[in-house]
């Protein structure tokens, strides 16, 4: 049984370098966001930190949350009132540290939210979306061989456990994919210019419709939380195997 401990910060100066995140110029801070100053030895991973996954923390005795989504984003009040003094209050009180990776976690090429995504679905990477990003936050992939598109949706709500919305842009089958989770449906008309006959992602906007349709192609709205469950967790077993932390991946449910 993992019984090791480090110390917050020698716990995520490891995960920087591993997820190269001084490479990203991000939306919020990578790494090491509520510093407990407590050692380590178990960690509870999930996709966001909320209050719930924090009490789910408390009562697994963790000393430390690692998450995709943590706190000060750019443009959030910085006062710590409310909802978000109450998270950080709750997590110091309880000596827990909180360990945060948005880009970094979703470009990985193995623990990436894409890669995870990629994987789960039979999709191979085969290069960026951008073609000129160095750490690629969106990925074309591709199947084996051409799918039915309703063949694809069901493999996509088998592997994710929920419904998928699907746009149709009159394909009947797929084999080239756009792919970057979360929010970044506005991402679309970039996987159209890169030759993509389908895109995936988390979220969708009322114009995500029209330019489904009118420039033809499939697009698949899995659910932002459901589409980044995969990073997080393959990250936390990777540090329970190299580092010998124990790591427990807690899933709260979200429909969004």
């Amino acid at each position: 049984m993992p019984n090791k401990t480090m110390k917050p910060t020698e716990l995520t100066n490891w995960l920087d370098e591993l997820l190269k995140a001084d490479e990203f110029q991000d939306y919020c801070p990578n790494g090491l966001q509520v510093d407990a100053d407590t050692p380590i030895s178990h960690i509870v991973t999930g996709v966001t930190a909320n209050q719930a996954l924090i009490d789910k923390a408390i009562q697994a005795n963790a000393q430390a949350i690692l998450v995709h989504h943590g706190y000060f984003w750019k443009g959030e009040p910085s006062p710590l009132t409310g909802m978000k003094g109450k998270r950080i209050r709750t997590l110091l009180q309880n000596n827990i540290s909180l360990i945060g990776y948005h880009l970094p976690l979703d470009a990985h090429p193995i623990f990436g939210n894409n890669a995870q995504l990629a994987k789960a679905l039979g999709l191979t990477l085969t290069e960026a979306l951008y073609p000129h990003e160095k750490n690629p936050v969106g990925n074309i992939a591709t199947l084996d061989k051409p799918m039915p598109v309703a063949d694809f949706i069901q493999k996509i709500e088998t592997s994710l456990g929920r419904k998928t919305l699907h746009l149709s842009g009159n394909n009947k089958t797929i084999s080239r994919i756009g792919i970057c989770t979360g929010g970044a449906q506005d991402m679309i008309e970039q996987a159209i210019k890169q030759g993509c006959d389908a895109y995936i992602s988390g979220e969708v906007s009322e114009r995500t419709t029209h330019i489904a349709s009118e420039m033809g192609i499939e697009y698949f709205a899995c659910g932002h939380h459901a589409t980044e469950r995969g990073g997080v967790k393959a990250l936390g077993e990777y540090v329970q195997e190299q580092l010998g932390l124990k790591v427990s991946f807690i899933d709260i449910d979200n429909p969004v």
